[in-house]
């Protein structure tokens, strides 16, 4: 048997099964994926102001 085909006569049963996550503990991890993408956001901005300040700070020492 090819390895590429090996998993595909199992039967399809999988598919009805309950979630293994619960709501809430779904809701947390939606309510954590929130935060970390706003810290992210916040942290890329910031880059990009000091990129901003150091390209004014360095046009202006060549001036």
């Amino acid at each position: 048997m090819s390895m590429l085909t090996q998993g595909f006569e199992r039967p399809s049963g999988w598919a009805e099964r309950p979630a293994l996550i619960s709501r809430e503990r779904k809701a947390q991890l939606k309510h954590f994926a929130l935060r970390a993408l706003a810290v992210l956001t916040m942290g890329g901005v910031l880059a990009g102001l000091i990129a901003l300040k150091t390209a004014i700070y360095v046009w202006h020492l060549h001036a």
